[in-house]
């Protein structure tokens, strides 16, 4: 008796995934103007740092398309973990003194509630990675 292979499904290329990870940046940072527009105060700054920490996860994946996601997710998190201990030196704050953009993406005050969402935000961007298409064939 003869085995049939299993169905298989389209593996997306390295160009598609880029594509859809470049869209879903743009989403990332309209989500972000709109919650920053339409919420105010905690609400708005936390949910700004759970979703920087999804941009991060999804230009780990525009840079390495068939990332897995719990290596984006932790890159990410590292990442922004990382740039929140930073603020502890007050170079951040110095930088961003200096520049709108050095503002954006490194702050300027450390605030240890950022740490997790932080890791909620990546906890957010790994559950909806790993539902999407690898990328990666199949293994045998």
């Amino acid at each position: 008796m003869r085995e049939t292979p299993a169905a298989r499904t389209p593996v997306p290329g390295a160009a598609a995934i880029r594509a859809a990870a470049v869209a879903a940046a743009l989403l990332t940072v309209a989500a972000g103007l709109g919650v920053r527009s339409a919420a105010g105060g905690d609400v708005a700054k936390y949910a700004g740092d759970a979703l920087y920490t999804v941009l991060i996860h999804i230009l780990v994946v525009v840079l390495v398309p068939r990332v897995r996601p719990a290596t984006a997710a932790a890159v990410a998190l590292a990442f922004s973990w990382a740039v929140e201990l930073a603020q502890l030196t007050g170079v951040p704050a110095e930088l961003s003194r200096q520049s709108t953009v050095a503002r954006l993406v490194l702050g300027s005050t450390f605030n240890a509630p950022d740490l997790f969402w932080y890791a909620a935000g990546a906890a957010l961007a790994w559950a909806v990675h790993r539902r999407l298409p690898s990328g990666r064939p199949a293994r045998a």
